[in-house]
């Protein structure tokens, strides 16, 4: 592929412009809001309380689960309740959102790169395996896309080194490897819930944890370290989460399974008519949520997605373009081939439940004139 920029205009031109992401809020959402807006009990009251209870039943096979108001947070927070701290280096992947390895900086400790697979773009066992050291406490895999890391090969290397885990499971939520939800390999797992996740509170965040003892503490550390009101035992942060972004959690985690089955069966469409550039594979293992559907794109990706956008109308979102080892606030001199190279091509088509099959099929179409006019 030479260029891509110069594609001829299709009678797609005109159509409607499919966006890469779209929240879906509905009339459901809006009552749950009105309803918390009338009981008066708007922060961290019986919403919030529900909402993790039917998290936990639905997602982490009934584990116990601590909202917070943000992914950030269940990250910095999961961290800080496992012990995690100055000294202390935790291995995550440089292909993923910033917000991973600024949890690791946040708690004082030391995020160590390592590659990912070029196959799933979530964390390689390998190369985590080149990147410890004796000062290693812990591996924070993510199950970027909405596919899981392979935490059979992350779970043996963990024990074998007597390493925590903790998952960064922002994009995944539903997601499997071996049977088991993400969520419920490590002692904490965190969740998302922006608007252009699965699933949306408008902002949030849920923390799976398998310890009472690391429960009670997150619980404490998310509300100034009180338990009960001005008996704080440890110093806290306030980053509870509001009655009213429950409510609309509760409402979006009942859809979520529709949406779910909704996001694959697209994916299965789209990968059934796109043949010019390099489409997502799910492992045996692994049940995918298709939070993106990434695929790669060897020249010019970004002309490719600038022609899908101008020329088809159809958005498009490139996540990540700078690998977090090379951001000014984590550079490192690292070699991280396969992360250089996903950064280079990975390009997300839309895949979100509104995206119509007329529309995929226009995407499938857009996808092959592009990449057929850059041959």
């Amino acid at each position: 592929m030479t260029s891509t920029a110069s594609t001829t205009p299709t009678t797609t031109r005109s159509a409607a412009f499919i966006p890469a992401a779209r929240p879906l809020i509905g009339d459901g959402e809006r009552r749950a809001v009105d309803a918390v807006m009338a009981s008066g009990m708007l922060a961290q009251g019986p919403e919030v309380a529900a909402f993790e209870a039917e998290f936990g039943e639905a997602l982490v096979d009934g584990r116990a689960v601590v909202a917070v108001n943000s992914g950030t947070s269940a990250l910095h927070l999961g961290l800080l309740a496992a012990g995690i701290g100055p000294g202390d280096e935790v291995v995550v992947p440089s292909f993923t959102f910033a917000a991973t390895a600024n949890a690791v900086a946040l708690v004082g400790a030391v995020a160590v790169f390592a590659d990912v697979d070029p196959v799933s773009f979530c964390l390689d066992a390998d190369s985590v395996r080149g990147a410890l050291t004796s000062r290693t406490r812990a591996v924070l895999p993510v199950h970027l896309y909405g596919h899981p890391a392979d935490m059979t090969a992350l779970g043996a290397l963990a024990l074998e080194h007597d390493l925590l885990v903790l998952e960064d499971a922002a994009q995944a939520h539903g997601a499997t490897w071996g049977g088991a939800p993400v969520g419920t390999f490590g002692v904490a797992g965190a969740f998302s819930l922006y608007p252009t996740k699965n699933m949306t509170a408008g902002e949030g965040g849920m923390i799976s944890v398998g310890d009472a003892e690391h429960e009670r503490l997150l619980r404490l550390l998310r509300n100034q370290g009180m338990e009960r009101r001005y008996e704080n035992e440890v110093v806290g942060f306030n980053v509870r989460m509001t009655d009213l972004h429950a409510a609309i959690g509760r409402v979006q985690l009942r859809k979520l399974a529709a949406w779910t089955e909704r996001r694959r069966d697209s994916a299965a469409r789209l990968s059934a008519g796109i043949s010019s550039v390099t489409t997502p594979v799910t492992a045996p293992e692994a049940t995918h949520v298709f939070h993106q559907y990434t695929v790669r794109v060897a020249d010019d990706r970004d002309g490719f997605a600038r022609a899908l956008e101008v020329e088809h109308g159809i958005g498009t979102g490139v996540y990540y373009p700078t690998p977090v080892h090379r951001l000014p606030s984590f550079r490192s001199e690292v070699d991280l081939p396969e992360t250089e190279a996903a950064a280079r091509e990975a390009l997300s088509l839309p895949v979100h439940p509104s995206v119509t099959d007329d529309e995929l099929d226009r995407i499938v179409e857009a996808v092959e004139r592009v990449a057929g006019a850059g041959r």
